[in-house]
């Protein structure tokens, strides 16, 4: 049967899945999307056909809106009627009519006037849409929090790379290796963007802790998108392919449960899993009913690692017709379900072997007993592919006098082989009335057990449907499960650390600042430098109130921006951050303004588009915002900019907010600004051979040197023109040199702090899917005894090397196992490791490593490996690893396991320690 795929734009439909033997691509849902206005801002309401569900997300600003639009491709878009009324007084939609953010995001879509209660006329307008029953019910998946931080706003989405945009830095990259993608770097870019409730980021980051310390193996962390795994039960179309990912899922949740270390991660993605699906459930329900439904699926599906499906096999017959044949219902389901069936089959298939025996074997022994020069007669039994069937294909076989002699009977009895139209199919195919006969048996045998499959797989479909929920959140949480492991490691290979996340309850005229309420960062980087390369300069930020930051061209206001911002945003997530150590504020919001750009299109200068964004963040500052605008006014005359700037400055300092403002406009410091807290903070420079250098070093004071003229310079601007500059700067400003220098005495009170360093360069692993596999109890025999074997050998060096060292209280030597579907753990990064592969063939392979999980990937990729198993043991450095692996080499040879890399212990290159010198010679 051939799967179609039948689609609604937005709502997939497929159809023959079921009979298939692959898995299919199933396009992400699209919802369909209802805003309206209300007193708290504007209204966003989703609904999913797919899944039945719906959201609602209530009090966005016109950005933040736009930004939920910008990644979100909708089946269809309804307006409602209150967007009509807005507050420029034109009969225009949106909050500032025509030109507008929304006006412009929205102007280029198709959509539809709506009007009435949003809510209901949407979900009315949805079930018009797809044709569905008016008593279908939709779940409302709508997690409230009061406390959660506003959704990023556009302009601080794409300034940091949450939303990819070009020339900017893509913070998504940085936080997860590059082979994972799909649905767990969904996941984490809906985070950044949507950030969590402090009780969700603490508990995400306490689940991120835990997996950077955890010795197990972890499972591989099985991911299907809950629309498919809904769809497919709903049509009962899910194939046994999706029903072993399914297994597969269920049998993750419950490694994480039997296992202590992880039980305890599993127990802390209950909630944000609860808040990524709407569905509340215990964590006793979720194991109980996962271990129901395993073992149902397990009690119908044939599961890899089973061997009773057999293809049939006879040597009249050639195989590929019958692998043909029963490929489409064999190894799907368990046999015990299929026995009538199967004997069904059985026979036919001897009957059919027996009657070409009988009809076509004596011709081919009567053309190969006749002599004949070239161009004789030729014959064979043949299966045609396109017909489904076995034939005999020959000519000049039928003899120009019948003699009598063996197979002309048989000759005699064959007829020309027809296609379903009951055409000729050319002129040297043949078959015979007992053939097609016992053809159609064989045919009519596999139908019958065809279906009786599909009505299995079908019935099981329906049966499960009634647990999509428990389903669903499964899969959720499994897609969470993944998205940390993958952040923790990423992270520890970048050296990135867990800040101290707090709790923002700052007074709103609060005069006096607590260190609690503030922001304290030291040995910030950009989160785009590697930690481990050299050459980024880091930053402490101890931010307790408002920041204005003056620099030079090139001197890093804007990087320090970016970086703060990141770092900010990925604290209130639960996530690593790029620092030595950190104190991040749960902030309500964080805002961060870069540089604009004109939009023709709608008619407004840069300038016009910064007030905009200014105005934007001003009404959604609050005293635990978190605000960063870089080169305020830049797109104006320098006087009013500078006095807009610092009224702007004024404002957010009343505010109480946290953040920075940096600026090129010296003139605000003349202006008699009324601050209660903000503080001046400046990008160093120094003297380099009579030229002055930027620093990257952030310090208290005020820069005024802009650096313009070495900037041009390096830029290639002419000489000529810059020397006429300066000509024209000296013959303007000289006479203010004095009031500058006194300026900068009064504030120059260099808070240096510098640092050099640079992060790992993440590891390109490829991207590696083991299929399930049932462990064979032999294997699970020769890991038992490798491992005494291993612990018996290196036990003792490891611990007397331990006690050399003078480690305190060390540990009894340990082994862990990395089962066929199971990986390393983070903390297994960077640390040298010996390991012992235990292949399928049950030979074993030796080695060592810094990269445990590049490594295990590495040696799963090479054929008939996907499945093979891992113990591994961490020591003290690499030379002790080196020389642990060829005393392991030698002496598992000696006592008689059969090693693959025999010849890598003959290499004393690496050289012994005394220790391991005396084990091998005692040995």
């Amino acid at each position: 049967m051939v799967s179609l795929l039948h689609a609604y734009p937005g709502s997939p439909y497929v159809f023959g899945l079921v009979g298939d033997d692959h898995d299919l691509d199933f396009p992400d849902p699209m919802p369909v999307v209802g805003i309206s206005r209300s007193a708290k801002g504007y209204c966003m309401v989703s609904v999913l056909e797919t899944m039945k569900t719906y959201s609602a997300v209530d009090g966005l600003t016109e950005e933040a809106l736009v930004t939920k639009l910008r990644t979100c491709r909708c089946h269809h878009l309804f307006l409602h009627t209150s967007l009509r009324h807005n507050s420029s007084g034109t009969c225009r939609w949106g909050e500032f009519g025509e030109g507008g953010l929304l006006w412009g995001e929205c102007s280029a879509r198709q959509f539809d006037w709506f009007e009435g209660n949003t809510l209901n006329e949407l979900l009315f307008k949805v079930k018009e849409l797809y044709g569905l029953e008016d008593d279908i019910t939709f779940r409302n998946v709508t997690v409230a929090s009061d406390n959660r931080p506003c959704p990023l706003q556009l302009g601080t989405a794409t300034q940091i790379g949450a939303l990819p945009t070009e020339g900017i830095p893509c913070l998504l990259k940085v936080l997860l290796p590059s082979n994972c993608t799909g649905l767990p770097a969904m996941y984490i870019r809906d985070l950044l963007l949507n950030p969590p409730a402090y009780d969700i980021a603490s508990t995400i980051q306490e689940a991120c802790k835990l997996m950077s310390n955890i010795t197990c193996s972890i499972p591989e962390f099985t991911c299907i998108p809950s629309a498919k795994l809904v769809k497919l039960l709903e049509l009962r179309e899910t194939n046994h392919i999706e029903f072993c990912k399914i297994k597969s899922v269920l049998d993750d949740i419950l490694l994480l449960y039997t296992n202590s270390e992880l039980r305890e991660i599993l127990k802390l993605l209950m909630d944000p899993a609860w808040v990524a699906t709407g569905l509340k459930i215990e964590l006793e329900t979720l194991v109980n009913e996962c271990k129901s439904i395993s073992c149902r699926i397990g009690e119908v599906i044939f599961l890899d690692g089973e061997h009773d499906q057999k293809m049939s096999s006879y040597t009249t017959v050639p195989n590929e017709f019958f692998e043909d044949m029963e490929l489409s219902w064999k190894g799907r389901v368990k046999r015990i379900h299929l026995e009538e069936e199967y004997a069904e089959v059985d026979e036919a298939a001897k009957a059919l072997s027996v009657t070409i025996e009988e009809d076509f074997v004596p011709i081919i022994s009567r053309i190969r007993a006749t002599t004949a020069p070239l161009g004789g007669p030729k014959g064979e039994i043949l299966y045609s592919r396109e017909h489904e069937a076995v034939w005999f294909k020959g000519k000049r076989f039928v003899p120009s006098v019948w003699a009598g002699t063996p197979g002309e009977e048989q000759i005699k009895q064959l007829r020309p082989a027809l296609d379903s139209k009951g055409k000729r199919v050319g002129e040297e195919w043949f078959t015979s009335k007992k053939v097609e006969d016992a053809l159609a048996r064989y045919h009519e045998a596999g139908n019958k057990a065809k279906a009786k499959v599909l009505e299995l797989l079908r019935g099981l479909s329906a049966e499960l449907q009634i647990k999509t929920n428990i389903l669903v959140f499964a899969s959720m949480l499994l897609v969470i499960g993944k998205a940390l492991f993958s952040h923790v490691s990423e992270g520890r290979r970048r050296k990135w650390i867990f800040p101290t996340l707090t709790q923002c309850h700052r007074p709103k005229d609060a005069e006096i600042l607590h260190g609690a309420d503030g922001m304290k960062i030291t040995g910030l980087w950009p989160y785009w430098f590697d930690a481990a390369q050299g050459g980024a300069v880091r930053n402490t930020v101890n931010m307790r109130s408002l920041f204005l930051l003056t620099g030079p061209n090139g001197g890093g206001k804007s990087s320090l921006l970016r970086s703060i911002c990141a770092a900010a945003l990925l604290g209130i997530c639960g996530f690593m951050v790029p620092a030595e150590s950190a104190i991040i504020p749960h902030f309500d919001s964080i805002m961060l303004h870069m540089k604009s750009y004109d939009s023709p299109a709608d008619g407004k200068s840069s300038f016009q588009i910064e007030m905009s964004e200014i105005r934007s963040i001003i009404a959604g500052a609050t005293s635990n915002s978190l605000v960063l605008i870089d080169e305020i006014c830049r797109g104006t005359e320098t006087a009013k900019g500078s006095c807009i700037a610092g009224s702007v400055i004024e404002t957010l300092d009343a505010i109480g907010c946290l953040g920075i403002v940096s600026t090129h406009l010296h003139g605000i410091f003349d202006l008699p600004l009324r601050m209660k807290n903000a503080v001046f903070k400046a990008m160093g420079t120094e003297c380099i051979d009579n030229q002055t250098m930027p620093t990257w070093r952030l310090i208290d004071g005020i820069c005024k040197e802009s650096l313009a003229f070495e900037t041009a310079q390096r830029e290639g601007v002419p000489e000529a023109l810059i020397q006429r500059a300066e000509e024209l700067y000296l013959s303007v400003y000289s006479k203010d040199t004095t009031k500058i220098q006194s300026k900068l005495k009064q504030y120059a009170l260099p808070d240096i702090h510098e640092f050099n360093g640079v992060a790992d360069r993440p590891s390109r692993l490829k991207k590696e899917l083991s299929p399930v596999n049932q462990s064979l109890k032999s294997l699970d025999i020769l890991c038992k005894e490798v491992e005494n074997a291993v612990v018996g050998i290196c036990g003792k060096s490891v611990n007397d090397v331990n006690v050399k060292k003078d480690i305190s209280e060390p540990r009894a030597m340990r082994c862990v196992l990395i089962g066929a579907r199971e990986q390393p753990p983070p903390s297994t990064i960077g640390a040298s490791s010996v390991y012992i592969m235990l292949r399928p063939d049950r030979k074993i392979y030796v080695g060592e490593t810094d990269d445990l999980e590049g490594r295990v990937r590495a040696h799963r990729l090479k054929e008939g490996m996907q499945n093979a198993s891992f113990l591994y043991f961490l020591v003290p450095g690499k030379s002790m690893a080196c020389q642990l692996e060829t005393l392991l080499i030698n002496q598992l040879s000696a006592q008689g396991f059969h090693l693959t890399n025999m010849a890598d212990g003959k290499h004393r290159n690496f050289g012994t320690s005394e220790l391991l010198e005396k084990e091998m010679m005692t040995r």
